[in-house]
């Protein structure tokens, strides 16, 4: 039987996905609110799969991503994400998760999507899967891929409003190295303050508003 932590900071949707998960005969061995819990976790429960939520309080979902996979290189992982954008894929996609789904999808396919991951296949939902294919084909991209891993997480922590120290705890970064990081998404993005950056994340949606 495969065994699932489910890491998502909402527990109705944690209950619905434990029932979805159980009816097909996938027991779910965990569950954690957020990135920090999800890494106390993982070692002490070794799941097969994590299925980790990309918007969480807290560190959010790409770096608890990158911080699982120092922790276990092997770890599979597939990533949920309400964001519809092509940034979050392709940079869950680098930072080593096997697979991404759309929690606009079917039930069924979370199912699936489990059972590939444990299986040591990749599973990207068809509607992401083309639109990562068209914007590798014309070149388009996303507007957020002129920023690094780095830059792009502080710039999605400060656009949900963290502060520079917040951000330097979360990310264990120093207070002056994220001001460094800051600085350079402003000057890419051609922002001048926080307000400006929260503005653009929204218009790309790379946050909810």
């Amino acid at each position: 039987m495969t065994r699932v932590l489910l890491v998502d900071d909402h527990a109705i949707v944690r209950m619905g996905f434990r029932m979805l998960l159980a009816g097909a005969g996938i027991e779910v061995v965990g569950e954690a609110g957020d990135g920090e819990q999800a890494c106390q976790l993982v070692p002490r429960l070794a799941p097969d799969v994590v299925v980790l939520d990309l918007s969480m309080p807290g560190m959010g979902g790409l770096e608890a991503l990158k911080r699982l996979r120092a922790q276990d290189p092997k770890l599979r992982v597939l990533v949920l994400s309400a964001h519809e954008d092509t940034a979050h894929a392709s940079r869950a996609l680098r930072a080593g998760a096997l697979g991404y789904l759309a929690k606009r999808g079917a039930p069924d396919e979370l199912i699936d999507a489990v059972r590939t991951v444990a299986r040591g296949e990749r599973y990207v939902d068809a509607q992401t899967a083309r639109a990562l294919a068209l914007a590798q084909v014309d070149g388009s991209g996303h507007p957020a891929d002129v920023l690094s891993e780095r830059e792009f997480s502080v710039f999605l922590q400060l656009a949900r409003g963290a502060s520079v120290a917040q951000i330097a705890e979360t990310l264990r970064l120093s207070p002056s190295t994220v001001g460094t990081h800051l600085y350079h998404v402003k000057q890419k993005l051609g922002a001048s303050n926080q307000s400006e950056l929260t503005l653009v994340a929204l218009r790309w949606g790379l946050i909810e508003s």
